[in-house]
């Protein structure tokens, strides 16, 4: 009788525990929807088909004559008065997204600049037509020469860089513009030729491209069309020296775009450095971290121990029929391919891709995701930036990140487009530091916070200085210039 006793007890604590954790997805899916409520999109191009995701999108622009009226917002891909062939990359969409839409008129014009919004956004179109302009400039009626490079594109990594380039190769075929991807974990060799054989754009990872310069098969000595994509992320991996060395090779009279997520002071310090003083600079929602708020949050606080079996039930939950993509997100490289095992021995189809990885089994591994071959996937950081992989419909952070702004990326690989997402988040003792930093993400995009995820605290920790620690004071970029005070070489006085 008392076996029969536990056993009932523990089913129906068992029950009580799914009743619960269904209740806070009931409560969350409600919040998410009465915050759809008070959202209102006002901005040209909202609803287009790389339109921006989640919440009223604010727009903000400055740098000067900005308030020009021949800078207006386009309203239409047609407003722009191009040639047919250059807007074919366009017929997909109904209008510009918002950040399409602010940038074109201000690209075209020939002006530096600066534009932050979310991944998604359909920035590699943004920058894309006006460079195919610039370079039809360029190249006037010299039809039939060898094609020099007369655009240049970095991205932080090589997944990022060969997304870009399918997009410009595409793009720029009705103008017999080409293309070339210069990214390392690969032969050097099919580069080389491509870049012998002439190209108008070069889109490279700094590594690569800095060892083919350094090599003298690329030359940027004409190239007058400098992006870079996603600035913050390539500073935060630590390519700055290499960007410096690039952007040096290329010519002295170019315009220069950066996009960015965020706006940190090493991109702007870079942007100072490197662009007209007066820079147009187009902010679409906010400067600070925000997630997108089509994207449903589910935070859980528990052991880590018992993460792959909490692992194995969310999968049972969202991926059960095996055909919609999920992506799990783990920290560290030798994590993604024990997660890979796992899952595998357990029945689960699933590719993963991360650095330890060669680059055509990355890429295979990606193509399979994207295609639906094998619509489970885990990644490490690799794939939380820029990559547009279509209908993600489930984001799992097995591994918190080190940062929040890792967090804010990952989980924007679903709900893009328009379209509603779900990420699911395992938080342990050792990510409680970031705590603070979650709690208010959370609250931003009106969604629930566990009482669990509060008893670490909401404190958000103060940034640190790489090289001084927390003892240090972060200097403004408008801060006033140091004076150097000289002495006289005599005390005697």
């Amino acid at each position: 009788m008392d076996k029969k006793r536990k056993k009932d007890k523990k089913r129906k604590l068992a029950a009580e525990a799914e009743e619960e954790e269904e209740a806070t997805v009931t409560a969350t899916e409600e919040t998410v929807k009465n915050s759809k409520k008070k959202r209102v999109e006002n901005e040209p191009g909202a609803g287009a088909g790389e339109a921006e995701n989640g919440a009223e999108k604010t727009v903000a622009v400055t740098g000067k004559g900005s308030e020009d009226p021949k800078y207006a917002p386009l309203r239409s891909f047609s407003a722009a008065e191009l040639p047919s062939q250059v807007l074919e990359c366009c017929s997909a969409f109904a209008r510009p997204s918002p950040i399409q839409a602010h940038a074109w008129p201000f690209l075209l014009d020939g002006r530096d600049f600066i534009g932050i919004a979310a991944t998604g956004s359909g920035k590699t179109i943004a920058f894309g037509v006006p460079a195919l302009m610039h370079i039809r400039k360029k190249v006037g009626g010299k039809a039939g020469k060898k094609a020099v490079p007369r655009c240049l594109v970095l991205s932080p990594t090589r997944e990022l860089a060969q997304q870009i380039a399918d997009v410009l190769s595409e793009a720029g075929a009705p103008c017999g513009i080409k293309s070339v991807c210069l990214y390392g974990g690969t032969k050097k060799e099919p580069q080389i030729s491509a870049l012998k054989s002439g190209v108008d754009i070069v889109i490279g990872t700094p590594g690569r491209m800095k060892d083919l310069i350094e090599m003298g098969v690329c030359c940027l000595n004409e190239v007058s069309f400098v992006v870079l994509d996603e600035a913050d992320r390539m500073l935060d991996l630590g390519f700055e020296p290499e960007v410096r060395a690039i952007l040096s090779q290329t010519s002295s009279v170019r315009q220069m775009v950066m996009f960015s997520a965020t706006w940190p002071l090493a991109v702007h310090k870079l942007a100072q450095e490197f662009m007209d003083p007066n820079p147009i600079k187009v902010v679409i929602g906010s400067e600070d971290l925000a997630a997108n708020h089509d994207v449903m949050q589910i935070v859980e606080v528990l052991d880590d121990r018992t993460r792959d079996s909490r692992l194995l039930a969310l999968l049972d939950k969202y991926h059960q029929a095996q055909s919609n993509r999920v992506l799990v997100f783990v920290l560290y490289k030798k994590e993604a391919a024990r997660v890979e095992t796992m899952l595998q021995r357990r029945g689960w189809k699933a590719v993963s891709v991360h650095g330890d990885k060669a680059q055509h089994d990355r890429t295979k591994a990606l193509s399979l995701f994207k295609e639906g071959k094998c619509p489970l996937m885990i990644a490490t950081d690799v794939a939380s930036r820029g990559l547009d992989i279509p209908d993600v419909e489930v984001v799992i952070n097995y591994s918190y990140p080190l940062t929040t702004e890792d967090y804010v990326h990952r989980i924007g690989r679903t709900g893009r487009a328009g379209k509603k997402g779900v990420a699911h988040t395992f938080f342990t003792q050792a990510n409680k530091a970031l705590a603070g930093e979650l709690v208010n993400v959370l609250r931003e995009a009106d969604q629930v916070v566990p009482p669990a995820l509060m008893k670490f605290g909401t404190h958000v920790k103060k940034k640190e200085s790489k090289i001084y620690g927390s003892h240090f004071k972060e200097i403004t970029a408008d801060a006033p210039k140091s004076t150097k005070i000289t002495f006289g070489d005599s005390d005697e006085d």
